[in-house]
């Protein structure tokens, strides 16, 4: 059997993030990792080497292997320890099938056993890959807990690169909630730590994690540049990990945004030449560069997800092979392809349906629903029948994500359920209005990041606020027609219409509205939140941009 220093030599250097030296110990130990037998210490082996599973070593069907070596009749004989690292065996098995439920079933076990077993470093990796299997269900809060608690236990044994691991995933939890300074910071703790390791999973997954945080904001530029440096960490990894993927992926993403961006441009461009005036210059090469650059990053992004969908299916990765197919069906919807966009929309869906994904199911009826919106302002088919699918798709999306903790899912579900009850024919403003205002409370918190969801947004804000018949509403409360209105209600409503008209002939001065109306600065950025107009957003410090 493998020695005990041998055993704390891999917990250490799972601890300090000495990936190559850890692989190193590995490859010696392979034959007898390959050939184990159930004998008291092959269960804690098999418990680090799913941890080394984790951090880059082999991959899980070298776990399911090992499990057939310790059949459930032999497991009882086994001492409490070495039982407990073979839960953690089939819970890493279980995560890579993304069955979350029964990952965090053994995991939790493990856990509960805290009291019986003074082995702290089981209890961090058990309580962290349970706050990971909350995190992939979209349950946040109790995420963060777990994930904290076990930073606390890396931290307590000195394990401060370890540590830097959790508090990555503390970042990206605060990044779900908007708050994005915070994000910031703790990622810079996590970068310091892990920079000093080869651990280059981890340290893509901080540069990852930066381009995120630069997307959410709208500086795609940035986006780009953190996500292509994600990908280099991870390629120095070796072999073809998920992470690499999921950066393919978001780079996928991030350059779509910009290939739209430059349309719009040009889309400028060519308004200004249809009126301007004779003897303008003409800006016909310009244009086609423009033109030239769109297909070029749109070329990009079909290559980086081509190369994503590749690894997902050789690992059998059913939400990567979702994404993939997302970002796919929106490139099809921008270059005016409905019918293969549907169609990319219904594979994802089929992929979360088959696991259970709710996160993955909305995104999937989110992009139907765009699709069938889409299909309405192109005047394809009849679009009643068009409304009512994108109404419907809308609603299930409205479902699934209102089954997880993911505000900004849930606000673009509304968002598109809004503007699908708004469509033509049949125009259900007083729902859209729902649905705005539903969307605008969701994404209050996260309002330093105003990009593509704001975008879709706006669309519902013009066809909701601005076509608001104030003057009838005026007329029926000063006729004492209030519905079945609360008097609170009322006046949330007046201020919705008076204090944008107020701050307009302000001179869009948030204090000179507050002055004049004898309320709070707070709550006049608050009314024109709700009613979507003006930069709004409270002054912050700017977020801190690492160098490159």
């Amino acid at each position: 059997m493998v020695r005990a220093s041998l055993l704390e030599q891999l917990r250490e250097d799972l601890g300090f993030r000495r990936i190559t030296q850890g692989i190193g110990r590995l490859e010696q130990l392979r034959p007898a990792i390959e050939t184990m037998e159930p004998v008291p210490g092959a269960g804690v082996l098999a418990g680090l080497v799913a941890q080394w599973v984790d951090a880059g070593f082999d991959c899980p069907a070298l776990l399911a292997r090992i499990l057939e070596r310790f059949p459930a009749a032999i497991r009882p004989t086994l001492p409490l320890v070495d039982y407990l690292h073979l839960r953690m065996v089939e819970g890493v098995v279980a995560m890579s099938e993304e069955d979350y439920g029964r990952a965090s079933a053994h995991f939790l076990l493990v856990q509960s056993f805290d009291a019986e077993i003074d082995d702290r470093e089981l209890q961090a990796i058990a309580n962290f890959w349970i706050g990971r299997c909350h995190r992939k269900t979209g349950q946040y809060d109790s995420a963060l807990d777990y994930t904290e608690r076990a930073e606390n236990l890396a931290v307590q044994l000195g394990y401060l690169p370890m540590a830097a691991i959790m508090q990555a995933t503390m970042s990206w939890l605060a990044f779900q909630r908007g708050k994005l300074d915070d994000a910031v910071a703790i990622l810079l703790r996590a970068e310091e730590a892990l920079n000093r390791t080869d651990d280059f999973l981890h340290r893509g997954n901080i540069q990852s994690a930066y381009g995120r945080i630069a997307r959410r904001q709208g500086r795609y530029e940035r986006a780009e540049q953190y996500f292509e440096r994600a990908i280099e960490e991870y390629r120095s990894a070796g072999g073809e990990p998920l992470q690499l993927a999921r950066a393919l992926q978001n780079l996928a993403f991030v350059r779509r945004l910009l290939a739209l961006d430059a349309h719009k441009e040009l889309d400028r461009l060519a308004a200004s030449r249809r009126g301007g005036r004779e003897g303008a210059p003409d800006r016909t090469d310009l244009a086609h560069e423009h033109r030239l650059g769109i297909d070029a990053m749109r070329a990009r992004s079909r290559d980086h997800l081509h190369e994503a969908m590749e690894i997902y299916v050789h690992r059998g990765n059913h939400r990567g092979m979702a994404g993939v197919h997302i970002n796919r069906g929106f490139l099809y919807l921008d270059a005016g392809d409905l019918e293969r966009a549907a169609l990319e929309a219904a594979e994802a869906f089929a992929h979360g349906k088959e696991k259970s994904d709710h996160i993955v199911m909305a995104r999937a009826r989110i992009l139907q629903s765009i699709v069938e919106n889409a299909a309405i302002e192109e005047q394809v088919g009849d679009a009643s029948l068009h409304r009512e699918a994108a109404e419907s798709f809308a609603r299930d999306a409205v479902a699934n994500a209102g089954r997880t903790q993911n505000r900004r899912l849930l606000a673009r579900a509304y968002v598109w359920l809004g503007i699908s009850c708004s469509a033509a024919p049949a125009h259900d403003l007083a729902e859209a209005r729902r649905c705005y205002e539903e969307a605008m409370t969701l994404l209050q918190p996260d309002a330093s990041g105003r990009q593509y969801v704001w975008d879709d947004l706006e669309t519902l804000r013009a066809r909701v606020v601005e076509n608001l018949p104030v003057d009838p509403l005026l007329r029926a409360w000063s006729a004492g027609v209030v519905e079945d209105k609360s008097f609170q209600q009322m006046t949330e409503e007046f201020a919705r219409i008076v204090i944008p008209k107020v701050w307009e002939r302000e001179g869009r001065k948030v204090s000179r509205v507050a002055e004049k109306l004898s309320i709070s600065p707070k709550k006049v950025r608050r009314i024109l939140q709700l009613a979507g107009v003006g930069n709004t957003r409270p002054l912050t410090r700017p977020p801190f941009q690492p160098t490159l």
